[in-house]
């Protein structure tokens, strides 16, 4: 029983940072788009900040959610949440054109000193964690128990699958994101494929709160069920391959660009 435990805890983990490294990449580069139009020695000081409230905001949502976790209304609204970033980012790529983001990216540089674009990097961080909390809550939360001490009101075991997966993310924004950058370049369909996942992963979490004693819409044991289990990675790695294979491979464009 420890040895399926621990592989289905080194599991989740390898996927918690594979989905850190494509969020952590997708944030780095939006980072890098809003302080693009600073001065070189304030562009390096706003994402020096933008750096220091990630790691503020990400273990501080960690922290909250950890108390907030058996509240069912808390794992709805993260269900519905993932879901609608999900859906939002998926529905930005495939129906509004580049040059409207460019027009509406331009517009927004006009606008923004140093102060006010640390402002919105700070914002654009709070964002940040919480889609990234609330992935790896959702991957975690029905993994076995340990017999780790409870922090908050989540298993020790869990809360230390989730805290790794906030500090791997944090290090991919700061040190392998420019490998994840240029990844997402020579194979665009990994970011919608991404997203694929964190709506999945967002199904997996709206299951686990359907699921829950004071709702009951489904039997209590089903969201940690073999079988739903089986069917939630499964359709991950599906996904996860798709977004590979049927992305067309592009030119690695210039930094520069």
């Amino acid at each position: 029983m420890e040895i399926t435990m621990l592989v289905e805890y080194g599991w989740v983990l390898l996927l918690l940072i594979a989905l850190e490294g494509l969020l952590a990449a997708d944030n780095a580069l939006v980072l890098a788009i809003m302080v693009k139009h600073l001065p070189d020695e304030q562009r390096k000081k706003a994402l020096f900040y933008g750096l220091a409230g990630a790691f503020v905001f990400r273990f501080g949502s960690l922290f909250a959610i950890s108390f907030l976790v058996d509240v069912w209304q808390v794992q709805a609204i993260g269900a519905l949440y993932l879901l609608f970033i999900a859906a939002n980012h998926i529905f930005r790529k495939l129906f509004i054109s580049k040059e409207k983001e460019k027009a509406a990216t331009k517009k927004e540089k006009k606008k923004s000193g140093f102060w006010g674009t640390v402002f919105k990097v700070e914002l654009a961080d709070i964002a940040f964690a919480v889609d990234s909390i609330l992935a790896a809550v959702a991957l975690a939360v029905t993994l076995p128990n340990t017999n780790l001490p409870m922090i908050g009101g989540l298993d020790g075991g869990k809360f230390l699958v989730i805290f790794a997966g906030g500090i791997i993310g944090l290090i991919i924004m700061r040190f392998a994101a420019n490998y994840f950058v240029r990844l997402l370049q020579t194979r665009p369909g990994l970011e919608i494929a991404a997203f694929f996942i964190v709506g999945w992963v967002g199904v997996k979490l709206l299951v686990y709160t359907l699921s829950h004693p004071a709702l009951a819409v489904l039997p209590e044991g089903f969201a940690k069920s073999p079988e739903w289990k089986i069917t939630f990675y499964v359709v991950l790695v599906l996904i996860a391959l798709g977004g590979w294979f049927l992305s067309k491979e592009k030119k690695e464009v210039p930094t520069s660009e």
